[in-house]
């Protein structure tokens, strides 16, 4: 199994502190989306040009949420059930819109600007975060190493690229110190 994707994606973090995790062995590959070479590699095995993805054989697999249901089908790893698919579903559209800042202002546009588009990303970051910092001490939450690993991921990744403040959100920031220590968290900080 080859895993391509960058030190910094969050999405593509989630992954490989899971297989760390649960000690599964594959090869991990970086790529630069952004470099012409590199980018055809991308081209080549997902068409719509997002990392991380899979190749297992001739199995390419798209997708953190799905590669993690290929490794749990492949390895017998325990599913997640409808209310963790849920709050994993939440976390995603928190981590998108953060994407959709993070994109907005290196493409140099003012993503403070009381415009549509960023007010809805804004809005649905605030949401998603409060709502978050309820659930992440729900028994829900607490059964499933993947949405702790996820949402560790998403958190990190929002101090790494300094686009949201978090304080006063006490169960998001538990998390975080909680995780932070991790072996796998350290080992695949985007810092280093």
């Amino acid at each position: 199994m080859i895993l391509y994707g960058s030190n910094t994606s969050p999405y593509v973090r989630r992954l490989r502190m899971y297989c760390t995790l649960h000690e599964l062995s594959y090869e991990y590959k970086t790529l630069n989306i952004f470099d012409p070479e590199e980018r055809k590699v991308l081209i080549e095995h997902n068409p719509a040009r997002k990392i991380p993805f899979l190749v297992c054989g001739e199995q390419v697999i798209n997708d953190s949420n799905v590669i993690a249901r290929y490794l749990q089908d492949k390895f017998s790893l325990p599913h997640l059930n409808w209310a963790q698919e849920n709050l994993l579903t939440s976390i995603n559209a928190c981590n998108d819109s953060l994407v959709e800042i993070l994109l907005g202002q290196r493409s140099e546009l003012d993503t403070q600007a009381d415009v549509l588009f960023f007010n809805l990303q804004r809005e649905r970051i605030t949401e998603t975060l409060s709502y978050l910092d309820k659930q992440c001490t729900t028994d829900v939450f607490l059964n499933c190493e993947y949405l702790q690993i996820s949402l560790y991921c998403l958190l990190d990744w929002i101090q790494f690229r300094n686009l949201a403040d978090l304080s006063g959100f006490n169960g998001l920031l538990s998390h975080i110190e909680k995780w932070q220590t991790q072996v796998s968290a350290q080992e695949t900080d985007p810092r280093s």
